[in-house]
């Protein structure tokens, strides 16, 4: 099996594997081996004041099975044992059969907000009269987009109220095709001011692209047989109704649902930003999202099926992520992510990242219930407090060993054993 104990071999190793087998090139190999980043030049043109780039560990997940096709996965993140839960987690879902994903809407939603409005219900009869001259200069504002299959699709109106001020809000919904759509957007909406201003007898107070993007909405199930999580039956059972009720826990206490969400997000903000995506847009969509029955709540569901002892989780949530565009084609090591998920359109990403945000939580959920979340943590964040006392890469290894035994695991402790280990071998 090619990727049987990739997680022993050494970094060389691993990138030849991926060289191996074709999911990057000689040349993305490379850029890998030789650490190239961000250019220096091109990070300058990017944001203002750049004093230079900013690393993070790069890694990568393999044969995450979703919609019956292998995905390897990148990742970048700094938190200890991410990556690992992911991995263990995606197995065990492989193993009933892997991920099932779909895509419910693919499009943006933006808005205009008008005030000073004398006669609201006019100007919404109005707005929907003119419904598709509207759409039409919509459309005439971004034509590329129309050439390339998407475009406007739709106009609401709604009047909100906020302390005695009344607005009338114009929301546009647009199929933005491989794009994240802000620029699209921005440019459509800022096309119908006038005309919207002409129509209502208002003021606009702003047109800008909505982060609340419920018409982008991806969904991931699995259904994992419960005998995959503990060798003894009865306890695989009580692992799974403690899940259930985990879940059930999330849902209805916001403290937990908090810690349950931002678990789901180690997950999905890793590969957000291996793939150059906004994942500042992503949280914030989502995290509304968490609130649309009034208060925030738990993003996945998690099931036991007593019945066929199957354990079944879903998680929908909105995902705009892009395939193209904004950082994507200027950034060496983004472009070396979309290699190795075999360059998928905007919809294939989306519902990947989705499946990695389901697999995080699942792996979350399972050592709390069972080991606790410290057991795995801990192991991998020994080799954090090692490099922090200040071990070589020869001594990470036996410092993390021997801290694993000692009852409190912190810099204090860690500097002792370094300290010890050291003046043994004096």
């Amino acid at each position: 099996m090619t990727f049987k104990g990739f997680y022993k071999k050494s970094r060389e190793e691993r990138i030849n594997i991926l060289k191996d087998i074709n999911i990057i090139s000689e040349e993305a190999a490379n850029k890998i081996l030789n650490n190239e980043m961000l250019d220096i030049s091109v990070a300058g043109k990017m944001a203002e004041n750049h004093l230079g780039t900013f690393a993070l560990p790069f890694s990568v997940v393999p044969n995450i099975l979703i919609n019956n096709n292998n995905y390897t996965v990148p990742m970048v993140t700094e938190e200890p044992s991410v990556v690992a839960a992911c991995s263990n987690a995606s197995k065990i879902i492989a193993n009933s059969g892997g991920f099932v994903t779909k895509i419910l809407d693919r499009k943006m939603i933006g808005q205009i907000a008008l005030y000073d409005v004398e006669n609201k219900s006019l100007a919404i009869e109005k707005i929907n009269a003119d419904k598709e001259m509207l759409l039409q200069i919509a459309n005439d504002a971004h034509p590329s987009i129309v050439k390339r299959g998407g475009g406007a699709r739709d106009i609401t109106v709604d009047i909100i109220l906020e302390d005695d001020v009344e607005f009338v809000v114009v929301y546009l919904s647009v199929d933005v095709q491989e794009a994240m759509g802000a620029n699209i957007l921005n440019n459509m909406l800022e096309a119908l001011k006038k005309p919207l201003e002409n129509i209502t007898s208002g003021k606009s107070l702003m047109a800008i692209l909505s982060n609340y993007a419920t018409k982008s909405l991806v969904q991931a199930t699995c259904r994992i047989n419960i005998f995959d999580l503990a060798k003894d039956a009865e306890e695989a059972k009580n692992i799974a109704k403690k899940i259930e009720l985990a879940s059930k826990l999330a849902k209805g206490d916001t403290y937990r649902a908090a810690t349950h969400n931002k678990g789901i997000f180690n997950g999905i903000d890793a590969v957000v930003i291996a793939s150059g995506n906004d994942w500042r847009a992503i949280e914030a969509s989502c995290h509304s999202y968490a609130c649309k029955n009034g208060r925030y709540e738990g993003l996945s569901t998690w099931e036991y099926d007593v019945e066929n002892d199957v354990l079944v989780g879903e998680l929908t949530l909105p995902m705009p992520v892009a395939s193209v565009g904004g950082s994507i084609g200027l950034n060496e090591t983004v472009k070396i992510s979309h290699e190795i998920l075999g360059n998928p359109d905007a919809k294939t990403l989306a519902q990947i990242i989705t499946a990695i945000g389901l697999a995080q939580n699942f792996a979350a959920l399972k050592a709390l219930v069972s080991v606790g979340i410290q057991q795995g943590h801990m192991k991998l964040h020994a080799k954090s407090l090692a490099l922090l006392a200040g071990a070589t890469n020869e001594e990470v290894e036996i410092v993390a060993a021997e801290l694993a035994k000692v009852q409190h695991m912190n810099l204090e402790n860690t500097k002792k054993i370094l300290d010890k280990i050291r003046n043994n071998n004096k």
